[in-house]
């Protein structure tokens, strides 16, 4: 479809010529103050260009572009239309079925449901949906692909559909890579090329790590599937132009520094410094130095340390690496010389403005790890097994010493959970306990626990014990440098003979097929296998709950003995109860790392002091002494990847071989639903839907849900990982027949919102304040006598039925994580009106609004504590009604009533930041603002 053609108010429009092509582009230069514009914002000075249309962008918004201000506060909203849409198959699945169920709605309000369709190109990769249930033999990879067709048939079928259904929408099959390395290996285009027009690559996400493309000089970010949805159809972005923080890289990598290291580094620089709603761009003499792989590594960290984007310019790199995944000849001609007409190409002698500065010198990057909770806790590996023994202690009940217990395979065997031994101390006459190598492990919380296994033998768990060590997810598998570093170590310990411990899972889920491509070249993949690191999957895994389940025995182990053990994975995410539902601590790491711990068995672990183990001749085997050196992996990666991997590995990027093409697909403009279905259901978001929406009103009488904390994350609120039979979600899915092991995951269950709503506020780690020391999805019903503890589903369908609306309390930084819209979603189908918190995460504030949900602030410098709110109150809501007259309120007053009678009032900060934002408000969403855009067209 071509676009509304510019009123081009400042005479930019142009003719490039590349070769024999010849483009129409709309030149930066015609723009007065362009070109002290740093390089994120250039990109959204042409997309205004391109797009004036007068009304939503007018020359006004360009020249306030232009004239930005660096240190003044973002004020100016302006409309930006990413040029294309990508989305992964969590989130994705929910964007085409509500996008199947707005052409029912428009043909209900007497519309057209042709006009329901991507007017930009818009691309889904299935990588969420492979779960790690084979692992450590050689047909795992072909296994748990087999086990995910039987699971998703349902999805994958209605996907099929909607490739067939919708234009401009491609599906990227099953088995092909992680969303975002394929994004930057294959999908992005870094400069389009699109009806006669060239202009800058950009886009949205309903990943968060869609910032990783910002590596390759594209701007583009993490958005909810509903802002996606409506991106496609056309609607443009509503955003505040940012403040732009230049953060200048100086000097060079040390040896035994990965990419890794260099990214948590920023994270945790950047996350103190404070970047949320920013734009990060690098710039400096070192971004030449900074590979492509690593720069696409400190892209997708930017939901860590939360900046919108984290963006590095269009440079050599950035040429050198679009030829090597083979990009065609044109295309990359056209890159270089479109980022070089429009002063777009990194020169390091001209530094732009930036609203704030940071710097980082390369050189003082050390080795490092994050967590046990957090991206952004960064721990030096020097520190690491201090660091542990200190962070152990919140994990474990400290009690009084017992004798070691022995657990055997069987589960029914295990004693029961009220038998469990209490909490001992370590010492070194205790029973082996895993840090046996460690002497003198006084002080270390330790409850021994022998486990024996058929195929693993007998061994000994312990706190502390890394039973996932997995090499998983878009942050790492991109980068050559680290994953051929991990393969080199795990040449050098095998060589040495060294062995994984046995109560290790390990698994390897590259991002794409060029890394088993290289992988074989180098002759490497019968090491990584040695010690259990076989293919496992292309897809996200780890980083998304889908580690699958620890072996039965470990797991009872585990369970009935209460032990504190833990992942280690390359991955981004290490919130609570995200990786698996058995393990409590979870840490980052470098690939290389990720094996380094697998051989050690435990956090427990000095990697300068204690050897992995002894060679052949008993010499004590350290770290450094298999550790590769950066010239042995630059000689491999030189050797080892070609230019024909990619463009083998990509020519049929949208096939999907016999699997995908043997689903029985249904056809037609609109989705046959099936009632049975458990995991494509028609939503209720439309039911009921007038042309015009109902006027705005105050809030009153509402009950508070839940009150939560701070770093409250959109896992806490929606998790994406394992579905315990014991809860809403899977009490409804056994009553539909589902059988336990079928069950599959929240994040695979998106397309069916009974599940999602059931799943809403179900963290097994969700700590309800109005509970004590309870964890998971539960809280106070106040519809029944004496407000019993009741599970957050039943007790918000007890609201419902008495009309009563709901409120949620919440500390900083809530809705930090991923990009779910789900967080938004379930909150509001459970009646939830309004949240109050002390400061939101972007994405999941624009989400609440986007479901008609009012986000609210607590005044600066209180808090729900400070105002000695405990959640039994009852409140009541003025003044939002003034959005009925095209007005925002700044505040909106807010009066708590508690049992006794007393009140509490205060003026909450209203966080609708944009007047696009206030119209989706008062369509009661972003979804039900569209539609009626498109009845009305």
């Amino acid at each position: 479809m071509t676009a509304p053609a510019s009123k081009d108010s400042f005479g930019a429009r142009d003719t490039l010529k590349v070769g024999d092509a010849s483009y129409e582009v709309f030149r930066l230069d015609k723009v007065s103050g362009s070109e002290k514009l740093p390089y994120s914002l250039k990109i959204l000075l042409e997309n205004l260009l391109r797009t004036e249309d007068g009304a939503n962008i007018t020359a006004d918004h360009i020249r306030a572009l232009g004239n930005w201000e660096p240190n003044a506060d973002p004020s100016i909203e302006i409309q930006f239309t990413p040029a294309r849409v990508i989305m992964q198959d969590f989130t994705g699945v929910p964007c085409v079925v509500d996008l199947a169920t707005m052409r029912e709605a428009v043909t209900d309000l007497g519309g057209d449901p042709d006009k329901v369709n991507p007017l930009a190109p818009a691309e889904l990769v299935i990588d969420h949906s492979v779960i790690i249930d084979v692992f450590g033999r050689a047909d795992a990879f072909e296994r748990n692909v087999e086990i995910e067709y039987e699971r998703n048939r349902e999805r994958y079928q209605f996907l099929r559909w909607g490739q067939g259904a919708f234009d401009e929408f491609k599906v990227v099959p099953p088995g092909t890579g992680i969303v975002h390395q394929v994004n930057i290996e294959h999908l992005a285009r870094t400069v389009m090329s699109r009806n006669g027009q060239a202009y800058p690559d950009s886009c949205v996400g309903t990943d968060s790590h869609t910032t990783m493309v910002n590596g390759l000089g594209v701007l583009g970010w993490g958005v909810g599937g509903i802002e996606a949805e409506a991106a496609m159809l056309g609607q443009p972005v509503s955003m505040l132009i940012p403040r732009v923080v230049g953060f200048k890289l100086t000097g060079e990598i040390p040896a035994g520094v990965t990419a890794t290291d260099v990214v948590l580094t920023i994270t945790e620089m950047l996350r103190r410094h404070g970047v949320v709603g920013k734009f990060v761009e690098f710039y400096g003499e070192s971004v030449a130095q900074v590979p492509l792989a690593n720069r696409a590594t400190i892209g997708n960290m930017s939901p860590e340390f939360g900046s919108t984007a984290a963006i590095f310019p269009i440079d050599d790199e950035t040429i050198r690496y679009l030829k090597l995944t083979g990009r065609s000849a044109e295309q990359v001609a056209l890159v270089e010389a479109y980022a070089k007409e429009q002063g777009l190409w990194h020169d390091p002698s001209r530094e732009a403005s930036y609203s704030e500065y940071l710097e980082l010198d390369l050189s003082t990057v050390v080795p490092s790890i994050a967590g046990p909770k957090r991206p952004q806790d960064r721990i030096e590996l020097t520190d690491a097994k201090s660091s542990f023994r200190k962070s152990v202690h919140d994990y474990v009940e400290e009690q009084h010493p017992t004798p070691h217990t022995k657990v055997d395979e069987k589960v029914e065997e295990s004693f029961p959970a009220s038998d469990a031994p209490s909490l001992s101390f370590a010492d070194e006459d205790a029973e082996p306990a895993l840090a046996s190598a460690a002497n003198g492990a006084s002080g270390r919380p330790s409850k021994p626990v022998t486990v024996r296994s058929e195929d693993r033998g007998e061994f000994v768990l312990d706190h502390g014990a890394v039973v996932i060590a997995s090499i998983t997810s878009c942050t790492n598998t991109s980068n050559p440098s680290v994953m051929l570093g991990a393969a080199l170590l795990a040449r050098n310990a095998v060589e040495k003979g060294l062995s994984v411990k046995p109560w290790v899972k390990t698994s390897m889920a590259p991002g794409s097929q060029v890394v088993t491509d290289y992988y074989e070249k180098a002759g490497l993949w019968p090491y990584l296998e040695k010690l259990g690191y076989h293919l496992v999957g292309y897809g996200c895994t780890t980083c998304i709950g889908n580690s699958g389940p620890l072996p039965e025995e470990i797991s009872a182990a585990v369970q009935e003995n209460d032990l504190t053990v833990v992942s280690v994975l390359s991955g981004n995410r290490n919130f609570e109860g995200r990786i698996n539902p058995d393990v409590k601590m979870n840490y980052l790491a470098s690939p290389p790392l990720v094996i380094a711990y697998a051989l050690a068995g435990t956090m427990d672990f000095d990697f300068d002091e204690q050897p992995l183990g002894q060679d052949t001749d008993g010499n004590d085997v350290f770290l450094r002494d298999i550790w590769p050196s950066p010239q042995e992996i630059q000689q491999t990666i030189d050797s080892a990847i070609t230019q024909e991997m990619f463009s083998k590995d990509y020519a049929d990027v949208f096939d999907g071989g016999e699997r995908w093409k043997s689903l029985p697909t249904p056809e037609g403009k609109t989705f046959e639903w099936d009632a049975q279905s458990t995991y494509v259901r028609k939503p209720p978001y439309f039911e009921g839907m007038q042309a015009d929406p109902a006027p705005v009103t105050d809030i009153q009488g509402a009950r508070v849900l839940a009150k939560l904390g701070d770093s409250v994350t959109t896992d806490h609120i929606s998790p994406a990982g394992a579905i315990k039979a014991d809860t809403p979600a899977g009490q409804y899915l056994s009553e539909h027949g589902v059988d336990r092991k079928d069950f599959n995951s929240y994040g695979s269950r998106r397309g069916n919102h009974e599940v999602m709503i059931r799943g809403t506020f179900a963290n097994i780690r969700l700590r309800n304040q109005l509970l004590d020391d309870v964890q998971g999805g539960y809280t106070r019903d106040f519809t029944v006598d004496g407000a019993p503890q009741a599970f957050i589903y039943d007790a918000a369908q007890n609201y419902a039925e008495a009309g009563i609306p709901l409120v949620v309390l919440g500390g900083k930084e809530y809705g930090s994580g991923s990009s779910r819209d789900w967080a938004a979603k379930g909150t509001r189908l459970l009646g939830v009106r309004a949240v109050i918190a002390e400061s939101f995460e972007r994405i999941h504030r624009s989400n609440l609004i986007g479901m008609g949900v009012i986000p609210l602030q607590f005044p600066e410098g209180e808090s729900a504590s400070s105002l000695h709110l405990d959640g039994t109150e009852t409140f009541d809501f003025e003044g939002i009604t003034k959005l009925n007259d095209g007005e925002t309120p700044r505040t909106v007053k807010v009066t708590a009533k508690k049992e006794n009678g007393d009140t509490v009032e205060f003026d909450a900060v209203v966080r609708i930041d944009t007047p696009g934002e206030a119209d989706y408000y008062r369509n009661g969403g972003i979804l039900q603002y569209v539609l009626r855009k498109m009845t009305r067209a």
